[in-house]
């Protein structure tokens, strides 16, 4: 739906800096009377507070209402910086007489699917297989049980592009409901039979082989875009979850793998899709060529590709890598970071009521900041006066700033600093414009992502505020988002949490203390893992089946338990689970996390092979499950100099599958650590591999030489054997 029908609003649901606050009401109007959502922490459910719609949140008086009343419910799924979600807000819930008829007919409910992914997962799927495809906003028509019976995405006001009005909807809804009982009812109990096979696979007990990775990585390389890079034609998202495992398969000898991570994040970084002036990513891109994007930004895609950039660099030395990590760090700093230090969840693609106004540029307007540096600087960012969107100037590096300066007869430094210099105009006159409002709400799931890649992102490039960023969030989530029991919360707004946390919860806080544990090798970090996976363990595994539930068992019932096995927007749960848990075997020696790690991974294991794409995640693990594991311990006074030198070389390249202990003579914890002494009262590194040991050794060169094999020859190549950035 790119068809830009949001041009013709007069107004956006929400022009304030933080998703929930509304604009003012115009002298002389009726304000409108706020309905339940109005005491939502939720800044998603709070935009629509103020709908003629009788909206309800999902819980039991909703539920009751349905049943008491035999109505059918009126489900609506969506997210804060969802366009689409504004769009029919203001076509539709904002219309009185569209509300009239919901109210009449349905009990109503509003879920915000980032606070809701239980309930998202479930009914999405409902919807994608009625229809064959899913998005947002997402309308769900239940009976009072919970059970789905008919559903879609955007519904517009009047007939158009081979969609019904949503009136029309809602009428034969209705009429159904009326006339039809019978066959909803068993239209119902088909799609939760359905929807609810997924959790019923099972392990097969096969044992898990090199051959899954390598076949996966040929089939993923086929898929490639070899002229633009990523997957697919168009809408195009980036995938970072499937180019870190091509990353990985590049460093165990796959051919082909390393030239499609570099072709897809040169082309991303160059793109539209990366925001040239300000940082960090947009959700994805709805042309072939990366240049469009949808203009949304998510703190889940920027929070995993600064990783990916990092360790990409790693592996190649692109100083392009560098920037765009550094710039994507830097991002999410300034404009996504709550003062205490949690992350926000997202911006919005809109500000004054339209699309990418924020983000866009009149030719004019270019031309006259530009000033002297004006033809360095078009030619750079491939501006012109017709524009390349609607009229206006999406910034994008088509060509290499090589090419530029050949075909201007500039430098490429002359080239750099023009283009740094205007982008530095650029944002200072962007910054006066209305922004895109943001939801402010912290989640821990996603936080987690953004502790993980901040701190291995300051880890890499030696940027110690990165990595002071990723430790205030992991402080915060856990003084706000964690009960005395340990059990994690969902969503943090405003003082107020929402709701029991999720595996993905558990699971992506226990991989951010994990690396921030190898980063700082502070043993809290190690300990609060720990916790968490034995949380993540005791509250959301399956026991018959294998792998994990996204729900607790102390969670409420809903229509089913469901066990989200693919990536989507955000890794799987049950992935990054496994990852946990085989990292924690390593560090730990308990055979037990690998034991279930395992057990899920031979669960997914027949489906990879079909759709692999959907397991970039998953076959992470399995790769580290299958290939040789690198145990690093470094014993020795943690800040003195001879263990800061071992430390570096064991840093120095990105080597799949690597864990590392650091800690004094006598440390017990991680138990990688124990009747480790020291030798000659020297730091001392021990490195084990595939169940056999080294010798221990205690200088640079020495740990450097039997770390060796785990560098291709593409790798050692590059010239890499520090971490200074070469921007």
């Amino acid at each position: 739906m790119y068809d830009r029908i949001a041009r013709a609003r007069n107004a956006g649901p929400n022009q304030s800096r933080t998703q929930g606050a509304r604009a003012p009401v115009p002298p002389g109007t009726v304000e409108p009377m706020p309905n339940r959502l109005a005491q939502a922490t939720s800044p998603y459910l709070l935009q629509h507070a103020n709908n003629p719609v009788d909206w309800y949140e999902w819980g039991s008086e909703a539920l009751e209402r349905a049943r008491s009343e035999d109505k059918p419910i009126l489900l609506s799924i969506g997210y804060a910086a969802c366009h689409w979600c504004h769009v029919m807000e203001r076509e539709s819930f904002e219309d009185a007489a569209t509300a009239a008829a919901m109210n009449d007919r349905f009990v109503c409910i509003k879920v915000d699917r980032e606070e809701r992914p239980d309930l998202d997962q479930i009914y999405m799927a409902a919807v994608q297989a009625m229809t064959g495809h899913g998005g947002w906003p997402m309308t769900v028509f239940l009976t009072p049980e919970g059970r789905p019976f008919w559903g879609g995405t955007y519904f517009p006001p009047e007939p158009r592009h081979g969609m019904p009005a949503f009136g029309q909807v809602l009428a034969a809804i209705h009429d159904a409901w009326t006339t039809k009982r019978a066959e909803i009812t068993q239209q119902g109990a088909r799609l939760t039979e359905h929807i609810g096979a997924q959790a019923r696979l099972r392990d097969t007990g096969a044992l898990l082989g090199e051959d899954v990775v390598t076949d996966a990585a040929r089939a993923m390389i086929e898929a490639l875009d070899d002229e633009w890079g990523g997957f697919g034609q168009a809408p195009k998202f980036p995938q970072p979850m499937s180019l870190e495992f091509l990353l990985r398969a590049h460093l165990r000898g796959t051919p082909d793998a390393l030239s499609a991570v570099t072709l897809s994040l040169t082309k991303m970084a160059r793109g539209g899709i990366f925001d040239q002036v300000g940082g960090g990513f947009h959700r994805y891109a709805v042309d072939r060529i990366w240049l469009v994007p949808h203009f949304e930004k998510m703190l889940y895609d920027n929070a995993q590709l600064v990783r990916l950039y990092a360790r990409a660099w790693q592996v190649v030395g692109d100083p392009l890598y560098a920037e765009t990590a550094l710039r994507t760090a830097e991002y999410l700093m300034r404009e996504m970071r709550h003062p205490d230090g949690g992350f926000f969840s997202s911006q919005d693609a809109d500000s004054e009521g339209v699309e990418g106004t924020f983000y866009v540029w009149d030719y004019d307007e270019l031309i006259a900041l530009a000033g002297e540096d004006m033809p360095l600087a078009i030619a750079a960012f491939a501006a012109s006066g017709d524009g390349n969107w609607e009229g206006s100037n999406i910034l994008w590096h088509p060509d290499p700033l090589d090419e530029v300066a050949t075909d201007t007869g500039s430098s490429v430094d002359e080239v750099r600093a023009a283009v740094a210099r205007v982008r530095d105009r650029l944002f200072d006159v962007r910054a006066a414009r209305v922004p895109p409002a943001t939801d402010d709400k912290v989640l821990a799931a996603w936080n987690g992502l953004a502790i993980a890649g901040l701190a291995e992102t300051g880890r890499i490039f030696g940027r110690a505020d990165l990595i002071e960023a990723a430790a205030r969030a992991a402080d915060f989530v856990l003084a706000n988002l964690r009960r005395d029991d340990g059990r994690l919360l969902r969503a943090w707004r405003d003082g107020r949490t929402s709701g029991l946390g999720f595996l993905d919860d558990h699971a992506m806080m226990a991989d951010a203390c994990l690396t921030l544990y190898e980063t700082t090798f502070e043993p809290r970090w190690w300990d609060t893992a720990r916790d968490l996976e034995a949380q993540m363990r005791a509250l959301f595994a399956d026991p018959d089946g294998g792998g994990f539930f996204d729900t607790g068992s102390d969670a409420e019932r809903i229509l089913l338990r469901p066990k989200e096995l693919v990536d989507n927007a955000v890794p799987s749960g049950n992935a990054t689970a496994s990852d946990v848990l085989l990292r924690v075997a390593a560090l730990s020696g308990e055979a037990e996390p690998e034991r279930v790690a395992t057990g899920f991974l031979r669960l997914v294991t027949p489906l990879m092979a079909g759709s692999p794409l959907g397991f970039g995640t998953a076959l992470t693990a399995v790769d580290r499950s299958v290939f040789p594991r690198r145990e690093i311990a470094v014993v020795g006074e943690p800040g003195s100099a001879d263990t800061e030198a071992l430390i570096q070389v064991a840093r120095a390249r990105f080597i799949p599958d690597a864990v590392v202990a650091v800690g004094p003579e006598g440390s017990i914890e991680p138990a990688l650590l124990r009747d480790r002494p020291t030798r000659d009262g020297k730091a001392t590194a021990y490195v084990c591999e595939h169940f056999a040991c080294k010798e221990p050794v205690t200088t640079p060169a020495e740990l450097a030489a039997q770390l060796e094999p785990a560098r291709t020859d593409a790798a050692v190549s590059s010239g890499r054997a520090d971490t200074d950035v070469p921007l």
